[in-house]
């Protein structure tokens, strides 16, 4: 039995009571009539496949792993874990070009960083996407993200004794995004880092963390860095003694929850040293700590909460924080998901469906006409910056932005 398999066993559907609030909190439920919804597709379903693997579908593909279904259980039963670790164990197909490419997300930064002109200006042509569409069923509607021409590691490589003189430090798992698309946000946590007198270190050789490749059927090459990652964070907390910050919800989701859950790659003995950057900045400022504020700094914010970060119980703090700066104007979006799910959104048969989902939302952030949206997922800022066209920031950029 692989690792894979394994973590079916965990997952504890005899727990769920059928009460159907699972149903009702399902995005994907109210817009696809082709998804079962995760009561039969999560713990109903794994009653009949542990008896027979012909009782899985490919309807499971539908679901978007927001975790709204686990948040609302009342039972705290792992419902899109138990569809996720279906999908892991019984399908066997192999995933299109479209996905393959879609998921590798290190790979396509490697390639597109050097030429990130051209390839920026490729894809924001028509024809581009009409052709994407056409043969590889990339929806043709879809808005691409831009690649940065220079990567966040080299840019903190060349900062790494500057970083190594503060009196405390943080390793930092970047993410793909980071990397290859934004490293101004990087740039922001350290700069609001090192106003905290903490220094910022990158951690020994990071790979994607893996949730893209999860969802598209790569869990061989999703559990390959995992279990990389979980060395080299063993590196950075076990040998020397630093927490690890994050900016993005779902690489915290996937480094703590999805490991050892889907994956069976176990974290134990570094899981509660990984945490969202705010966080970690909330924690230090209700310590204690100070940070400088500009004068006359005004910005109307609206928060969402993205899936993950709902899933991990964390917004509170992006919330709290961003309520502590002075001059911003805040106000809280009714949690709703965005409906893009990682590469979900991009898929030609999903993209109805994604914007369907999103809807609610995009309604929400009309209506109160903030400034800026903030959010701690960089594809619900792809969603909703392509859907609404409001700027949105990641709550660290907020803050870099309003200290001096």
């Amino acid at each position: 039995m692989n690792p894979q398999e394994k973590t079916v066993s965990k997952h504890n559907f005899e727990e769920c009571m059928k009460c159907t609030v699972c149903t009702v909190y399902c995005p994907v439920l109210q817009v696809n009539p082709r998804y079962p919804g995760p009561k039969q597709a999560g713990p109903d379903g794994e009653r009949l496949r542990l008896k027979d693997p012909y009782f899985f579908s490919y309807a499971l593909k539908y679901c978007m792993n927001c975790k709204r279904c686990e948040v609302a259980c009342p039972s705290g039963v792992k419902v899109a874990d138990l569809i996720q670790a279906a999908r892991i164990k019984y399908d066997k197909s192999v995933p299109p070009l479209r996905d393959r490419l879609l998921a590798s997300t290190d790979l396509m930064g490697s390639v597109a960083r050097p030429v990130s002109r051209i390839v920026n200006g490729v894809t924001g042509l028509g024809v581009t996407r009409s052709v994407l569409d056409a043969t590889l069923r990339i929806d043709h509607r879809r808005v691409f993200p831009k690649y940065s021409g220079r990567s966040f590691e080299a840019w903190l490589k060349r900062r790494a004794k500057e970083q190594a003189a503060f009196p405390e430090q943080v390793a930092y798992f970047h993410g793909c995004y980071v990397n290859y698309n934004n490293p101004a946000l990087g740039k922001d946590l350290v700069k609001v880092l090192n106003a905290l007198g903490v220094g910022v270190q990158l951690l020994d050789k990071e790979k994607c963390c893996g949730i893209a490749m999860i969802t598209n059927g790569m869990s061989a090459q999703a559990t390959r860095n995992a279990e990389h990652n979980v060395a080299s964070l063993r590196k950075a907390v076990s040998e020397r003694g630093l927490k690890v910050v994050t900016t993005s919800s779902s690489c915290s989701l996937t480094l703590r929850v999805e490991y050892p859950n889907l994956l069976g790659v176990d974290n134990a003995d570094v899981r509660d040293a990984v945490m969202m950057a705010t966080r970690y900045i909330f924690e230090r400022l209700e310590a204690g700590a100070t940070l400088r504020f500009r004068p006359g700094f005004h910005k109307k914010v609206a928060y969402h909460v993205p899936c993950h970060m709902e899933r991990l119980g964390w917004g509170v703090f992006s919330e709290r924080l961003l309520r502590m700066i002075p001059g911003v104007e805040f106000m809280l979006l009714d949690s709703a998901c965005c409906g893009i799910a990682g590469t979900y959104g991009f898929k030609k048969e999903n993209y109805e469906s994604a914007q369907a989902v999103g809807a609610p939302l995009f309604e929400q952030i009309r209506a109160v006409d903030p400034e800026v949206v903030a959010c701690d997922c960089e594809t619900c800022k792809w969603q909703i910056e392509m859907s609404t066209g409001y700027t949105v920031q990641n709550p660290i950029s907020i803050l870099a932005e309003a200290i001096l």
